[in-house]
């Protein structure tokens, strides 16, 4: 169910999108439809940055109720629960827009995946031309089949700019706090890289796309608050 209603979509949007793109570029038609699901769920990623640097904004007055509070859990969790009744700030409202999308993102993964197997080109729709076979190589360079550790590497650089944009200017609640997002500052990073390293370009431009993309959504989030 879950391929045949969200992944075989992609996967005709994608095979159309390399069809009616000059040259019939894979790798671009990649860029261009990560692009098009992260226009579409903008709004909503936009709506979760928001909603979690409203929350660190509320940190030093947290942390300050935890330690009036320290003995006593019951008021703790009362006390906070009314500063964000105070504020307008549902805790959890970054929660959804991000649990939506995460099964779109998967689904586009593997639309990816099914891409690179010309086997799968049995999956499109009858209105969908049949553009024979696809062509590996991108942008006259790039074979999006095969993995490309220059790519990855890129993947990596921009994980870590979109960290980095991130935790700029937030005020950890707690010393463990701030200890972790740096350990995840660095440490995600390279995890994108070893994981991009062994997978096909292809993918590694979709996650390189999709980070740059998020870079700017954080921009936009930072300027509007």
């Amino acid at each position: 169910m879950f391929h045949e209603y969200i992944v075989r979509p992609f996967f005709n949007l994608l095979i159309y999108l390399y069809n009616v793109i000059p040259g019939s570029d894979f790798g671009l038609a990649i860029i261009v439809l990560t692009v098009l699901i992260r226009l579409v769920f903008s709004p909503l990623s936009i709506k979760t940055q928001r909603a979690q640097r409203s929350l660190n904004a509320l940190n030093p007055k947290i942390q300050e109720i935890r330690e009036k509070h320290k003995n006593d859990q019951v008021a703790q969790s009362n006390a906070i629960m009314q500063l964000y009744r105070e504020h307008k700030i549902n805790p959890f409202a970054g929660c959804l827009p991000l649990l939506i999308q995460i099964p779109i993102l998967l689904a586009l993964y593997k639309a990816f995946l099914e891409g690179f197997n010309p086997d799968s080109l049995s999956m499109l729709y009858s209105f969908i031309e049949h553009p024979g076979t696809i062509e590996r190589v991108s942008f006259g360079f790039l074979d999006v089949t095969t993995k490309n550790s220059f790519l990855a590497v890129i993947a990596g650089v921009l994980q870590f700019i979109q960290a980095k944009v991130a935790f700029s200017g937030q005020t950890p609640g707690n010393p463990t706090a701030a200890a972790m997002n740096t350990q995840m500052l660095y440490i995600f990073p390279v995890m994108v890289v070893f994981i991009t390293w062994t997978l096909p370009a292809g993918l590694g431009l979709y996650w390189a796309t999709s980070t740059l993309f998020s870079i700017g959504e954080q921009f936009i989030a930072r300027r509007s608050t």
